[in-house]
């Protein structure tokens, strides 16, 4: 079963598609690019549609989601973290 889906595997988040994960779990992802299979222990609890670290991230790098800049970094993001607003911020303003 695929939990979490990415692009490209030059992306730096993945999106959840199946609710309930909880910190702790093992979940799987389909790089869809490259067809490979990925897993990572969620860090914290990620709701169906957000999205999911997949390298670690520190404050100021850009997220990179389906092969496009998405925002930036406002606070250090941990492989299987939980990735949204709380933590990314948009470049526009």
């Amino acid at each position: 079963m695929i939990d979490f889906v990415v692009h490209d595997e030059g992306d730096s988040v993945g999106v959840i598609v199946v609710e309930g994960v909880k910190a702790g779990d093992e979940i799987s992802g389909w790089v869809m690019d490259q067809n490979v299979d990925i897993k990572f222990k969620a860090t914290s609890d990620i709701p169906i549609g957000h999205k999911l670290a997949i390298k670690a991230l520190k404050k100021g790098d850009t997220v990179i989601k389906y092969g496009t800049d998405i925002g930036k970094v406002v606070a250090d993001i941990g492989i299987g973290e939980h990735s949204h607003v709380h933590n990314i911020k948009t470049k526009r303003w």
